[in-house]
């Protein structure tokens, strides 16, 4: 049974205001809500890209599994042996709750998917039996990635059923949508989830207000994607927290440049270049000016006639 207290804290986490959770202080060590409430701080300060922040907060000596594998996560690349030893280690573990067994998966699949080792993640994530809640949503995420939307929706289906007041498999429900459409009124269910979650008074959330806004831009609502784009880096600009704003930053050159707005546009694609070079939209875009270049110059323009 989850405490008031922790709820609030995963709710923060799962709808992406790390910097509103980072702000809450920690039970006290002996409390049972210590290690979980830690682990959510820690892997918010990881999900803002903050690794020193995050080992900062791990204690060195700790026996605990899922602490050693964010301990590892925020080591990167030099963490994935430790992530590896993990899972193995957690299979024959009879002394560590289900929780932290399926926080070793979420945390070492999300190494391995950074890492590019994605048939690797897909290992982790997929298990045998039962597959837990977050493992199901990461697990359905990255078959998106991979263009496999209706694996997405069949690894969600059974979670969702045995679940379905998940916050986190209803966020993975969105994003689904998100890439399949809907029938009847377009991006319905991810409008509604992201409405319902906006309008909670308890959440301060940069990443729903982007996210309602990616829904928006699809819809081709241009000046209401905007409005969310602007309350949101108001909430990343209150919290001084830069590190939250890179997708922001690309919606904004999206909804700029469908806008017509071609000099907003540009100024914001220069500061996403500047702040973000790694962005996937960066990259994607940059992969594409290449392609364009190689297949120009084997362009020879004919003589005129």
């Amino acid at each position: 049974m989850t405490s008031p207290d922790l709820y609030f804290i995963k709710q923060q986490f799962t709808l992406g205001a790390y910097p509103a959770l980072l702000s809450i202080s920690l039970p006290d060590h002996s409390s049972p809500d210590y290690i979980p409430a830690l682990l959510y701080k820690v892997r918010a300060h990881l999900a803002l890209g903050d690794n020193t922040s995050a080992l900062a907060l791990l204690p060195t000596d700790t026996e605990n599994i899922a602490l050693r594998a964010a301990a590892a996560l925020a080591r990167g690349e030099q963490g994935l042996e430790t992530l590896r030893d993990l899972c193995v280690e957690i299979e024959a573990d009879e002394d560590s709750e289900e929780w932290e067994k399926e926080t070793v998966q979420v945390l070492a699949a999300t190494a391995f998917v950074r890492a590019g080792e994605i048939e690797e993640a897909l290992e982790t994530l997929r298990g045998e039996g039962k597959i837990g809640d977050e493992p199901a949503a990461l697990l359905s995420q990255v078959y998106l990635s991979l263009a496999r939307p209706a694996l997405a929706q069949k690894v969600l289906a059974p979670a969702l059923k045995a679940n379905p007041d998940a916050l986190v498999l209803q966020h993975a429900e969105s994003a689904i949508s998100l890439v399949t459409g809907s029938q009847g009124e377009p991006y319905a269910p991810a409008l509604s989830f992201y409405n319902e979650q906006v309008a909670n008074p308890s959440i301060s959330s940069a990443a729903l207000l982007v996210g309602r806004a990616v829904v928006r831009i699809l819809r081709g609502e241009l000046s209401p994607a905007q409005s969310d784009l602007e309350e949101a880096e108001s909430i990343l600009s209150r919290a001084k927290c830069e590190q939250g704003s890179s997708d922001m930053l690309a919606a904004m050159v999206v909804a700029a440049g469908l806008s017509t707005k071609k000099g907003e546009a540009d100024q914001l694609w220069s500061r996403l270049l500047k702040q973000y070079p790694s962005h996937p939209l960066v990259a994607d875009i940059g992969a594409k000016e290449l392609l364009f270049d190689e297949f120009a110059s084997k362009f020879e323009v004919p003589p005129r006639a």
